[in-house]
């Protein structure tokens, strides 16, 4: 229960950090929502990791490469869940707001990324 309580929190610092990136991209880029969201799910993908490795599930013994490896191979197919989600929610609802729709994708996709990492990258 403890890691699940470390894995949110850590979750929510890389929702913050999404979330700013993503606020940015659109403020000062001519990108729009949907370049703009894939920019920013890379840069929350990495501030999580870090976290992750070392506060919610510590290093594992595969060693950096390997590990980062596999975190990303889960980061991405989570993070492709979380991209369609938040890509539905614009088509079907073009006036939510991209942070709205980014929050109920992250959501989503909650779930899907502790049992990967947890099962898959971190296991011991």
């Amino acid at each position: 229960m403890q890691r699940l309580v470390r894995f949110a929190f850590a979750g929510g610092i890389g929702f913050a950090a999404d979330a700013v990136a993503l606020w940015l991209l659109l403020a000062v880029t001519p990108l729009g929502p949907f370049v703009a969201r894939v920019l920013s799910i890379g840069f929350a993908l990495c501030v999580t990791w870090q976290i992750n490795r070392h506060l919610t599930f510590s290093p594992s013994r595969r060693g950096v490469a390997r590990e980062g490896v596999r975190y990303g191979g889960v980061g991405i197919a989570t993070s492709i869940v979380n991209y369609l989600v938040y890509c539905a929610i614009l088509f079907a609802l073009p006036a939510t707001p991209p942070l709205a729709a980014l929050a109920v994708a992250s959501l989503a996709a909650m779930a899907l990324s502790f049992l990967g990492y947890s099962r898959l990258v971190f296991d011991r």
